[in-house]
């Protein structure tokens, strides 16, 4: 079965403080985060790369990692392709507000890749690093047989998620009885981590406490598809974007944003979809501050140490082909 791994790479990382955040070099040879997914997505699996970026970055796009996977992939068979987030790609009838520099959010850069995407998929943000386990859980789950409304995600605990450098924004979920499902997830953004003289963790967003152990979303979210038939959350996410640019953009035309846990979270409360959380016990880590940088370094070092990761990253990929 053909499966694709859609890495959304198109953000411009203001909180980053210049540069291109998802480009930095973090591995032994300076692979970037996106090496390691890419590796555990084809280890779980995965034969198909769809990378969702901007074109005015193209080019140090393909020259830093594109090519260079595109050469990879060649050689495992798996299939890459590119798809480009566009602010003026929007619904007929409506125009760009004046002065909007931004892209409309993770909503958006999915919906650019409809015409690539004909198959099973998962989506993943390209400055998170996941962990093998929910990658080999996410496969494992597409390549089953699920209503045309199933979605999954991966489940990550909000205290493992944090950073100790800045608030970040994460979708927080709340879980049926049995923790197998959510029945809904909400955006929330200024997460900030706090600890305690115990060194216990907690969390806060704009003065309100959050339970630190409950499942949050990190953009990890699996979409099956009939054989034959294209993933029917694509017609849900083209449908309701067009509402979006209805109902929302009027009130924030600068900072509106289609973001896939709020467009989730509305269908779940209406019904429309069910989201099953598979649970990952690995450590999440990303960069979205400078200051984050040395700590992700670490932590690969580390992973490498522990034998998680060869120090030549895709070796082992290869010589299992």
């Amino acid at each position: 079965m053909k499966t694709t791994l859609l890495i959304m790479a198109a953000g411009i990382g203001s909180r980053f403080g210049g540069g291109i955040k998802q480009l930095e070099p973090v591995g032994l040879h300076d692979e970037i985060i996106m090496d390691y997914s890419i590796h555990d997505a084809i280890e779980a699996g995965f034969n198909k790369i769809v990378f969702v970026i901007r074109k005015d970055i193209e080019e140090d796009f393909r020259e830093r990692i594109g090519n260079r996977i595109e050469e990879l992939c060649k050689k495992l068979n798996v299939e890459v392709a590119y798809a480009f987030q566009d602010l003026q790609a929007i619904p007929d009838g409506f125009s760009v507000p004046e002065d909007r520099k931004k892209p409309w959010g993770t909503g958006q850069a999915v919906l650019a890749a409809k015409d690539l995407v004909h198959e099973p998929f998962i989506v993943i943000n390209a400055d998170d690093y996941y962990g093998k386990e929910a990658f080999q859980q996410l496969h494992n789950w597409l390549v089953e047989d699920h209503e045309e409304n199933a979605i999954s995600m991966a489940g990550f605990i909000l205290k493992n998620t944090l950073s100790d450098n800045g608030g970040v924004t994460r979708g927080i979920c709340k879980v049926t009885e049995g923790h197998t499902h959510i029945s809904d997830v909400v955006e929330t953004s200024n997460i900030v981590k706090e600890v305690d003289a115990n060194g216990n963790i907690g969390a806060e967003a704009d003065g309100v406490t959050l339970d630190p152990e409950c499942y949050v979303s990190m953009n990890m979210w699996g979409f099956p598809a009939k054989e034959g038939c294209d993933p029917a959350f694509m017609g849900a996410l083209d449908k309701e974007f067009k509402t979006f640019f209805e109902q929302t953009v009027p009130g924030n035309p600068q900072k509106a944003e289609y973001l896939l846990p709020t467009l989730i979270g509305g269908m779940l409360r209406e019904g429309k979809c069910t989201v099953k959380v598979l649970e990952t016990k690995d450590r999440w880590f990303g960069v979205t501050y400078k200051e984050d940088k040395a700590v992700v370094v670490e932590s690969f070092r580390k992973l490498i140490q522990d034998g998680v990761y060869g120090e030549e990253l895709y070796k082992d990929v290869i010589s299992r082909k």
